[in-house]
């Protein structure tokens, strides 16, 4: 029976079992970033999307919103119920082997297809610099420092619309979501996300107060337009991402420190989907819309029916999706697949994308989840030996590896954190 729309349920209580819908709604985002980008990559045309805002966002950033309002709540927890070597170990897991491998298909997989097809042969792909090897090394650490390859992809709408070579520019948030991980490891060694909540409460305030006071200041109402270029002469870093995505993925890490006290129900869904609605339709998207989309997907995370919350369960390839999905779109486009049509376009990117984001995860990633629990192993001397025996000689477990899967709660990092 569902709960009355009036219930005082708090986030707690809603997420105090572990079926939720999590892995649909990252895949759900995943494949809103991909249609985002179907008509930029396809036919060189900007997303339109962004019409329906009055030019506030599009549905490639609302995708990415998702991501980290997810990542906000679920990383959080887990980076305050298993020690710092623990949470950096689970969060290198999860983000580099599958990125590792995204680099070295798209190098000398994607590269020498489009160099085949542009050029009609590899001549000079692999000698002139900014080659496949170069785009390896130099996007290892996952601040993207090179996104094109040998000069290649300048004959697709993208690169003719751009003047760029570019063959996954998609990676571009996955070092603003790492930041945010280094983030909360910082918060959760300090002692704030047990014994002073209200420090992650004051950061989103005033990440908050900036975003306010860019709303004010713009030029033009509505909008999100806050200072674009370097965050304190760092090129790879741009200060508009980093305050928005950052101050979104707070919101989701307030879900998480203060569960106990926000109430997650049906009428709270009801207000917030109208004011996004009025964000959306009259400006303040950023300032009111982010809120109360954050809170949206929170509940969605929950009230979706049943066969939602299986998606995702055993075999998350949200991830996999993300990361693939913009050099399939640049090499279909490159082929002429937008000559079919928008929608065409769009079920074969989607299908080719799935081609590749399924194997990533069942050869690539999923095996280095299991390594979560993975521990150094230590030489055993005759004094240990018996101290791990009873006083019959039986071997006694030790008390550091006795339930180690229920470290970070009923709510499992399942897929893309």
């Amino acid at each position: 029976m569902r709960a009355p729309i009036w219930t005082r349920r708090t986030v707690d209580s809603a997420f105090s079992a572990p079926d939720n819908s999590f892995g649909f709604l990252r895949l759900l985002f995943a494949f809103a970033v991909l249609v985002s980008h179907s008509l930029p990559l396809g036919y060189g045309e900007e997303d339109p999307g962004g019409g329906l805002s009055h030019g506030q966002t599009v549905l490639g950033e609302i995708g990415i919103l998702g991501f980290f309002t997810i990542s906000g709540f679920l990383i959080t927890r887990s980076a305050g119920r298993v020690p710092l070597p623990r949470y950096l170990w689970h969060r290198g897991l999860r983000i580099l082997p599958g990125l590792w491998v995204c680099l070295i298909v798209t190098a000398f997989v994607f590269a020498p297809v489009v160099a085949l097809i542009e050029r009609g042969s590899l001549a000079g792909v692999f000698t002139e610099p900014g080659g496949p090897f170069g785009y390896v090394l130099n996007n290892l650490a996952i601040a993207v420092r090179q996104y094109g390859i040998s000069g290649l992809l300048l004959d697709t709408p993208y690169g003719r619309l751009t003047g760029t070579s570019v063959f996954d520019g998609s990676l571009w948030s996955l070092m603003y979501e790492v930041l945010c991980y280094f983030m909360v490891a910082g918060l959760a060694v300090i002692g704030v996300l047990k014994r002073a909540r209200w420090v992650v409460a004051v950061l989103a305030a005033c990440l908050f107060a900036v975003i306010v006071r860019d709303f004010l200041a713009a030029p033009r109402i509505p909008g999100p337009q806050g200072d674009h270029g370097p965050f304190l002469g760092i090129g790879a870093l741009d200060t508009y991402s980093l305050v928005y995505l950052t101050y979104v993925f707070l919101l989701g890490a307030l879900f998480e420190v203060y569960r106990r006290r926000i109430v997650l129900n049906d009428a709270g869904a009801i207000i917030a989907a109208v004011v996004l609605a009025a964000s959306l339709r009259f400006g303040g998207f950023d300032v009111v819309g982010y809120p109360a989309f954050a809170y949206l997907v929170l509940w969605l995370a929950v009230r979706l029916p049943r066969p939602f919350q299986r998606v995702g369960r055993h075999h998350d390839y949200s991830y996999g999706f993300y990361i693939y999905a913009f050099p399939v779109q640049q090499l279909l486009a490159l082929l002429g697949a937008p000559g079919l049509g928008l929608l065409p376009y769009v079920l074969l990117t989607t299908a080719g994308t799935f081609a590749l984001a399924i194997p990533s995860w069942h050869l690539i990633e999923r095996p280095a989840m299991s390594l979560k629990h993975w521990k150094p192993r230590q030489r055993t001397t005759a004094g240990d030996q018996a101290s791990a025996t009873n006083s019959r000689g039986e071997p006694v477990p030790s008390a550091g590896t006795t339930h180690t899967s229920l470290a970070e709660g009923p709510l499992p990092e399942r897929g893309r954190p």
